[in-house]
This record gives C-alpha cells, structure tokens and sequence, in this order.
C-alpha cells in the first residue's frame, strides 16, 4: 500500500488511530521510531522500533485490555507520567472500540478527580506514580476498573500480568462518533474534554498533508509534543504515512535535545513554541545540532520572532522554513504561514498566518461593537470547517454557546490585513484597557532583551498592565536597559521578576495568565 492510498482511504472513512499503526506497517513496516526513553508499559522493547513491530505492540496491548475487561464503547482514562506509551496505548484502547481519554500528566489529583466524575466511572489506566499522586481520591467510585501498565498494587489490574492474552479482532468506531477526547489546556480553569470522530481527526490532516508533501525525500522528523495532546495524534499519523522516520522525545534538556539531533539529524522539528524558546541558545553550540534542519514547525501559540531568527540561522540547509500554525484543540489547523532565514527577525510577531487551500478550515473576524474590526478594534476570531471537534464531553450547552451555526468562536480577538493576513492580538479574557495587545508587547520587548527567558503581561488589581518576566538562569535584571526596552510602552507598571520555575504553566507550556495575575494580587497590592 502507497502512503497516498492510505491517506486517500482516511479521508473516506476517518483516522482511527487504533488501525493506523497497522495500515502504517503496510505502507513500509521498515520505517524505523527511536525513542528517547523506555516505555513504561514494555521497557524490554527498547528504544529502536519500526512500524511493523508498533504496530504488534499495539495488537497485544489490545488483547491485554480486552483481557482487562476494556470492552467497545467504554471510555478509559489515560492518565500516567509522560512518555511515549500513553499514545501507544490509547491506539491499542482504540483498536478494541474503546475511547480514550487522554489526561495530562501535569494535572493535580482535584482536576483528575473532577474529570473522573464528568466521564462517570470511566476505566482508568495509570500506572503506580500516579496512583500514589491521586491516592485522596475514592477511585473504587470513581472509575469501573483501574489498569496499571507494569507492576502490582492492590484493586488494580496489571497489563503485565496479562502478556499472551489472545489477539481480539479491530473494532471499528462509527466515523461521526467519539474516537479520542483529549482535554484543553486549561488556561482559564477546570480544562474541558474536547470530543475528536474518526471524520474530524481525518480532515485536520489536509493541511500538513499538503506542507509535507513539499518535502523531496524522506528525512528524519523529531516531534517534541505532549503525547496526551490531539495534535500528537495528527503529528504521529502523518509521519507514518509519509514513511518518516521518526524520533519521539520526552526530553527537554537543551543539552540532552543537543545530543539527540546530533545523533539522529533531523531534517524536520515540530515542538511547542516554549520549548523551541528553551532550545534556542543551542543555536550558539559549536556543535551545531539544528545544521541538519530544513524544517522548523510549531502550532499551539505564536512563536516569537526572535525565536524564530535564531533557529533558522543556525540551520545549514538551504531554504530552510519556519512553518506556524495557527489553531487549538476545538478547531485543528485554522491559519498559517512560513518564514524564511532573512526576514523572520523583521516580522509581525502578531501576523499569524493566512488561510490555507481549499479544502481547509475558513476564518472570518467578527465585530465585538458592531464597527468593522481593525487594528484598534480588534474583532472576536472564529472558525468553520467539519475538521471542528463534535463537541465537549458532558457540556453539550457549554459547546453550544460558543458556535454560531458552522462557526466557532476560539476566544482570540484580532484584525486581517489588507493582504489577508490573520492578526492574533489577545485572547479575549486576558484583554487589559489601554494596552492594544499585550503579546505584542511580549514580542517587541523579548526581542530587544536576549536576557529574557520569559516576560507575561497580566492584569493588575487596578487594571494596570503587569510585566512579569523571567531571566536566564534566574539573574537580576539591569534596570536601565529595562527602562529603554519598554520605552515605547509608558502604560506597562513597573516589572516584576519572579523565577520561571514558579510559572503556572498548562500542559502545553502556556503560561497561565489569569492564575499568575491571581498569585500576584496580594503583593501588587502591598507594593501600590
């Protein structure tokens, strides 16, 4: 089977994750998958894999859920410490009917607890880190059963004991019904569980579908994305089908990153926008470890511009591209656009993208006052196309009040240009009077402050503009420089520097602005 063939039967009948791991293997079961780690659920398998030996993986993992008790349209939770076996495991939950739901890592036994109750005594599939973590929680009332991978603990049932379980036919899920949820990143309270079909995680794949096949020849792709998150589910299907190889990282060390592209040389990256802002004073290793890279690709957030120089120019390849994609979990790939070795410093960090080929989602921006929205009134962004996701688990009218007939409205406000040309400024919530947008500001003041790891500005009690920021390695920050960086912005208070361990941050690595505003009030306040 051709790539193309497969790709072309998705579309007709939707991604099923659990029967992508075989179909890949048709494709070429030769294409080789390292991983950084061992699996928690088979460490014996190591950390070379092709796809013909994923896709055994997943065939026995299946039967061992079977043999669990995991029956068709039960939901199961994954919730376990991050590694690459929580998406090797909701394919094998998949490939059995089931439907995975897959929990950050990161989240506190309150949130877990929470989401438990909403999917109403689902299985849950953990492991023994995380059983201590959530041990206040009544999970006997909770949950229809609780699987750990590896291991023993008391009322729970182990996948290791189940090794040799007999193999259980595909069950193949109706393409308009649930087939993953996956949770959003919580930025403004409890994350909601966002429902993904077969029909919607098949169309989210034309885009890059198209990006991809730009490519000349097969090079190696590392992705560097939570393995919980809906677009590791699209990241993971395209690589495979285009026959990839492929590097799946856990790591983030800027050194361990280092070591791993100089041994694997990637010729395509595509991680979260914070982590290539961590990894990008690799640009200065004399070793060289992004000289292999043709491709840089990043969604979830807008990558700074400085970033995004930085990276390219420490690429040795001719023509190599800074690919950005505008989206979220609801709507999938909404926008995009590349940026080029020369010229990214020079860009509108705020300028997110155009609309992509027929085929591919619409966006329109729509007035909040009933004036046409422009860059200083700045309309609510919406989205349409059947690549938005079906619904949110248990909150049918929560889900329903954020469409208007096809279109969704993502809670960004923005402008497009004369050009065509989306302009993301804020999210609507994190809007501060007087300020036209406070990522703008993020990207002008981090572009003139290479000593900035981090700089967030968040709402004040008073309504005043807050720029929290962070250094490298925590240092004090030089006043004066301070002062002529923000000197076209008199409306920012004073800063306040804060280390950046102590971030909120989502599971994503979005810095969660209306927490951080919440645990500064008290000491904004004594400082007023």
């Amino acid at each position: 089977m051709k790539g193309s063939v497969a790709y072309q039967s998705i579309q007709k009948r939707g991604l099923h994750i659990g029967l992508l791991p075989a179909m890949a293997a048709a494709v070429n079961g030769a294409t080789p998958i390292t991983l950084d780690h061992d699996l928690d659920v088979l460490p014996e398998v190591g950390r070379h894999l092709t796809v013909s030996r994923l896709a055994e993986l997943v065939d026995d993992l299946a039967a061992r859920l079977w043999a669990a008790g995991v029956r068709p349209d039960q939901h199961i939770v994954l919730h376990k410490k991050a590694n690459a076996d929580v998406w090797v495991l909701a394919c094998a939950a998949s490939r059995i009917g089931a439907v995975p739901v897959m929990l950050s890592p990161s989240l506190d036994a309150l949130t877990v607890g929470a989401l438990l109750r909403r999917v109403d005594r689902p299985n849950l599939l953990t492991d023994g880190h995380k059983l201590d973590v959530l041990a206040e929680l009544p999970l006997a009332d909770l949950t229809r059963r609780v699987i750990i991978v590896s291991g023993e603990r008391p009322q729970t049932i182990s996948l290791s004991t189940l090794a040799g379980a007999p193999r259980v036919k595909p069950v193949v899920r109706p393409i308009d019904e649930a087939a993953v949820i996956t949770h959003t990143s919580g930025t403004t309270g409890l994350p909601k569980l966002v429902v993904h079909t077969p029909r919607t995680q098949g169309i989210r794949l034309k885009p890059q579908w198209r990006l991809l096949s730009l490519m000349r020849k097969r090079e190696n792709v590392a992705i560097h994305i939570p393995f919980v998150h809906s677009r590791n589910v699209a990241a993971m299907a395209l690589a495979l089908l285009k026959e990839m190889p492929v590097l799946l990282m856990n790591e983030s060390d800027p050194d361990t990153v280092a070591e791993l592209f100089l041994e694997n040389r990637p010729g395509l990256v595509e991680a979260l926008p914070n982590s290539l802002m961590a990894w990008e004073g690799l640009s200065d290793d004399p070793r060289k470890p992004f000289a292999s890279v043709k491709y840089f690709s990043s969604t979830f957030d807008a990558i700074h511009p400085g970033t995004m120089s930085r990276l390219l120019k420490s690429s040795e390849r001719r023509g190599a591209l800074f690919f950005q994609i505008y989206g979220q979990s609801e709507v999938g790939p909404a926008v995009g656009r590349a940026y080029f070795r020369n010229s990214a410093h020079k860009a509108n960090g705020r300028c997110v993208g155009w609309q992509m080929p027929v085929g591919s989602a619409k966006v329109r921006v729509v007035s909040r006052d009933g004036k046409r929205p422009t860059e200083h009134n700045p309309g609510r962004i919406e989205v349409s196309w059947p690549g938005l996701a079906k619904t949110y688990f248990a909150e049918q009218e929560r889900y329903d009040s954020n469409r208007d007939g096809d279109w969704w409205g993502t809670g960004d406000v923005g402008y497009f240009t004369r050009f065509g040309c989306l302009h993301m400024l804020d999210r609507e919530v994190d809007m501060i009077p007087g300020v036209r947008s406070s990522l703008e500001v993020e990207d002008l003041v981090l572009g003139k402050l290479h000593e900035l790891s981090e700089l967030v500005v968040v709402q004040g009690p008073d309504s005043e503009a807050v720029p929290v920021l962070c250094t490298h390695g925590d240092q004090p920050l030089d006043p004066d420089r301070w002062r002529a960086a923000v000197a076209d912005f008199p409306q920012l208070a004073d800063p306040v520097q804060i280390p950046e361990a102590e971030l909120p941050r989502t599971g994503t690595l979005k810095v969660q602005r209306l927490a951080l505003a919440e645990r500064l009030k008290d000491q904004l306040r004594d400082r007023a």
